[in-house]
Parts: C-alpha cells; structure tokens; sequence
C-alpha cells in the first residue's frame, strides 16, 4: 500500500456547514463521568482478576495436583490479556480515528463488560473439564481486547471536551479509575470475607463470582452516560475539513513514529512502579518473614517446607496488608488529582522529570523501608510509609499521562497513536514487572534488587522526558487539520 494511499482522506472534503446554531457540547459531569468509568472497571476487573488467579482458579479451572503448576497456569491466562491489548489498541484506535470516540467507547465498555460478568457465571473444571480453563482464556483474552481501546478513548473524551488552559487536570479523571477500582475491588474481597466468615469453602463456592458479576452495575451506569455523549469539537472539526484518514495506523507509523517511541518510554517507568506497588508489595507482604512461620504455614498445610530455598517477605497477615495498600491507595487518588493543575501550570515534561527523578531515588530505598525489623510496629510504620510514598508518587506519575500521550499525535490517529503507546508500554513494564520482580527478589534475598530494576526503569523514562518537547500548548483541534494538509 503507497503512503499516498495511507494518507489520503475517506473522502473529499465537504463544503462547509452554513452557520447555525452552536453544536451541543458536553456537561463538565458528563465528561468526568464517562472517562472515569471505563478506567474505574478497568482496574476493577484487575485487582479482581488478580486476586481470584491467586486464591481460586488454580483449584477451581486449573487443578493440576501440584499447587505451583496450577498458580503458574492461573498467571498465565491473566498475562494472556496483555497480548490482546495491543490488539484491541489497533482495532479500536481505527475505529475510534475513523468513525468518532462516542461509539468506539460504547462498543469497548460493552465487550469489556460482557467478558467480566461471564466470568462471574462460568461453570468449573469440576462441572466440564478443562472446556473450563478454556473459556476462562476467552473471556480473558476478550477483556484485554476491549481494554486496549478503552484508556485511550476515555482520555480523548476528557482531553478534547476541556476547557482551555485545564487539559492535564481533565486528563486526571480517567486516571482517577486505578485507585478508585482499586478500592472497591480489595474492601467487596474484604466484605465478601467477611459475610462467609473467612469460610474457605464458602469464598470457592460463591464469594469469588460475586465482584465479576457486580461489575455488570458500574458497566451499566457507563454505557447509559456513555451513549448520552456528544463528540467533541476537535474530532467534528477534523472530520468536516477531510482531515480522517483511512488508515490511521499507517499514519502512525509513518509520520509519528517518533512520538510511538516517545510515549512508550514516558509510560514505562509507571507501568513498572503500579505493578510492584499492587502485585509484587501484596507477595512480599504476606509471605512469613522468618523460615519458622514459613515452616509452621506448610506444615499446616500439608506442603513440604524447602529451608534452603526460603526467601523472607513482610510477615503480614492478608487482612491487615490489603487495608496498608488501601490506605496507601487514597494517596493515589489525592496525588493523581493534584498532578493535573500542576501539569497545566507549569508543563506536564517539567513535573514529570521531578516525579521521575524522585522514582528512581524511591527505587534505591527499598532496603530502607522493607528491611527486616525486630519491632512488629516500627516494621509495620516503615511499610505504611513505603505504600504511601511510592503510591503519591504513582498518582503523580500517572495523571498528566492522561492529557500527554493524546497531546503527542494529532486529532486525525489520536486515539491509534496514545492508544498503541500505552499499551506497548503495558507490556513492556507491566506484563514482565511481576516475573522480573520476583526473581530479583529471590536472587538478592531482598527486596534490594526490585528497587533497582524500578530505578533503572526510571532512568529510561527520564531520558525520554529529557528529549522530549513540552505539549501543554498544543492546538488540539489545529493539530488534526494541520496534518491533513
């Protein structure tokens, strides 16, 4: 295919519209509303996921008769969604350039939300065999699908219905979904727990399916504010002067393949910081922190104990340590709020190359904060003070992205390009952070060598900032018709 034909239009342009009247435009709270949804059950559905993949699927679809074969299937299914996210980035980012966000995002919330109830109901290996795990597989791969196009779309609604001058601070709201979910997804556990009165059979029988099926109420609630959307001035603009192209990736690819790099590398560093903030914390956390609890916890579970092969972790009981990270998770949100004013006021690249620097010092702290300690409390503070530092950093990190991966390409592959980069990244920081963690982990005996990883990671991301050119003042709607010329 020539690059004429990448960049040619759909179609000529058409004459302009006679004036009228103005064209309906979005409710501040429609906007925060629609973008904070999909997010919200984005990263529901992974703590959600995450949790079950630990404590039931590998005795309820993966039941191999050894406990690590089964974990390591169970892992295996849930890094499955990585592969399709890209997938989903290039499906939907296609349709999203070509055809309007407003419909690209109903369709990527409804598949979404039909893969995560249909978890909630499938039948076990028990009941079919291993048609179980199969399913399981689909539907996963199915989540990931959708979810490659849902960040990016839910950051364009926010981004191109913001007012001037407060772009970063809107790109805020579908960030806003990570601690949100992460909170609702960890106390409905906690509740469930509570309700079967921590019957372990109980929480096999039922109380897993219970968060996969109420994930159908918020899912519901976004498709009705959803569907009420308008779409934006920027993509209307670029639509009505033929700047839409027929092969957004290709266009991508072509001319801006620069910022694909770009935006990659500026997400990689956060990707890797959220991952071990959730995923690698709770594993530290909640294994014995001395060989005799270890010993004591196989024993009681019938397992064989490997003395030479122990490596200590935080010692904390699973209750107490999911409420720490809940604490440490509301920083999260405040950090991720306060960031956007902060990006609009002086540049998202100057307050990212602060919050990245102060990443890659965090990383070469954990010793200090995850160090074995004689005193239960004065352990337990250290730990709290390491979630709430490294979660306040996250949300710094995290919330201008939301406003400067779409601000990289123009209107016309907006949604292809942020939506590509910030999946890419997904694999290359969060799809490998949990397995990389844990050997470091193992190969140190201590949490040192993760904070390393975690710095190094920092390093890239702060050269890419350092290269990079400022984007706060970029013409949202200037940039689609610009590129079309």
């Amino acid at each position: 295919m020539t690059s004429s034909t990448l960049d040619a239009p759909t179609a000529s342009a058409p004459a302009a519209p006679p004036a009228g009247p103005a064209a309906p435009k979005n409710s501040r709270s429609r906007v925060i509303l629609a973008s904070l949804v999909g997010t919200t059950i984005e990263f529901y559905d992974f703590y959600a996921y995450a949790t079950a993949a630990v404590l039931v699927f590998p005795a309820l679809f993966f039941p191999t008769g050894n406990a690590t074969t089964g974990l390591l299937a169970s892992f295996a299914v849930f890094g499955a969604a990585m592969i399709a996210r890209p997938i989903g980035a290039v499906v939907f980012g296609h349709f999203g350039d070509k055809h309007g966000r407003k419909a690209t995002l109903v369709a990527s919330l409804l598949t979404m939300g039909i893969a995560t109830f249909l978890i909630g109901v499938l039948p076990t290996h028990d009941q079919i065999g291993w048609v179980a795990a199969l399913l399981l597989l689909v539907l996963r791969l199915a989540q990931g699908f959708a979810l490659g196009g849902e960040w990016s779309g839910a950051a364009l609604v926010a981004t191109e219905n913001a007012p001037k001058g407060k772009r970063a601070w809107y790109g805020t709201f579908p960030q806003l979904g990570a601690p949100i979910g992460f909170i609702i997804a960890n106390v409905l556990f906690l509740v469930i727990n509570a309700v079967s009165g921590g019957s372990e059979g109980a929480f096999l029988e039922w109380g897993w399916r219970v968060p996969f099926l109420f994930s159908a109420v918020m899912v519901v609630v976004g498709l009705w504010v959803r569907l009420k959307l308008v779409e934006s001035e920027a993509f209307s603009k670029a639509s009505t002067q033929g700047a839409i192209r027929k092969v957004p990736l290709g266009v991508v690819f072509r001319h801006h393949w620069k910022e694909l790099i770009l935006g990659t590398f500026f997400m990689l560093a956060t990707y890797v910081l959220f991952y071990l903030m959730t995923n690698f914390t709770l594993t530290w956390g909640t294994k014995p922190a001395t060989a005799e609890a270890a010993a004591a916890a196989a024993e009681a579970k019938g397992a064989a104990f490997d003395a030479a092969a122990f490596v200590p972790g935080g010692g904390f009981a699973y209750t107490d340590f999911v409420l720490m990270q809940i604490v440490g998770v509301v920083f999260f949100g405040i950090f991720t709020l306060l960031s956007g004013p902060i990006a609009d006021a002086i540049g998202r690249r100057r307050l990212l190359i602060w919050v990245t620097g102060g990443i890659i010092a965090f990383g070469l702290l954990f010793n200090v904060f995850l160090m074995p300690a004689l005193d239960p409390k004065f352990s337990g503070a250290l730990v709290q003070a390491f979630l709430v530092f490294g979660f306040m950093l996250m949300g710094a990190t995290f919330g201008p992205m939301g406003a400067l991966l779409p601000e990289l390409f123009p209107t016309n592959v907006r949604y292809t390009g942020s939506a590509i980069a910030y999946n890419v990244s997904s694999i290359l920081g969060a799809a490998v952070a949990p397995l990389i963690a844990l050997a470091l982990w193992e190969a140190a005996g201590s949490p040192w060598l993760v904070g390393v990883y975690l710095a190094v990671m920092g390093v890239l991301t702060l050269i890419s900032l350092i290269v990079s050119k400022e984007t706060k003042d970029v013409d949202y709607e200037a940039a689609g018709v610009a590129s079309a010329k």
